[in-house]
């Protein structure tokens, strides 16, 4: 949202939820896994820090927008401070194509390739985890 949309409440309270919904996450697959084997002390070193991504992307997002957190804080009375709006000047189409190429060859086929192992682990050991 912070890509695409003008920073306002709304996208400054999503980023929060997001955060907060991204930490419990990683705090439920790593208590799982514990049960499960051993968890390195690398793996734990890399879940704390793709853990705080998120949070720092907000950080980042809130110092360079600090009126909008004071509307956020204060309860965002205007209308538009709820609103979905496009950025007044959109990051260049080339910059976005770039991103998703990252993301998709950094996250989406990393956790892809995890669920592929995870699902022929399931139905070899019968295991629904």
């Amino acid at each position: 949202m912070g890509l695409l949309a003008r920073i306002n409440p709304l996208v400054l309270t999503a980023m929060g939820g997001a955060a907060l919904a991204h930490g419990a996450t990683a705090l439920y697959d790593v208590s799982l896994a514990v049960g499960d084997r051993d968890v390195r002390p690398v793996e734990q070193h890399v879940h704390s820090f793709l853990e705080v991504l998120p949070l720092t992307a907000l950080a980042f997002t809130a110092c360079l927008h600090a009126d909008q957190v004071r509307k956020t804080l204060r309860g965002g009375s205007d209308p538009q401070d709820w609103r979905l709006l496009p950025k007044e000047h959109p990051l260049p189409a080339a910059y976005l194509a770039g991103l998703a190429g990252v993301i998709v060859s950094g996250v989406v086929v990393p956790y892809a390739e995890e669920l592929r192992r995870c699902l022929r682990t399931a139905s070899r050991t019968g295991n629904p985890r």
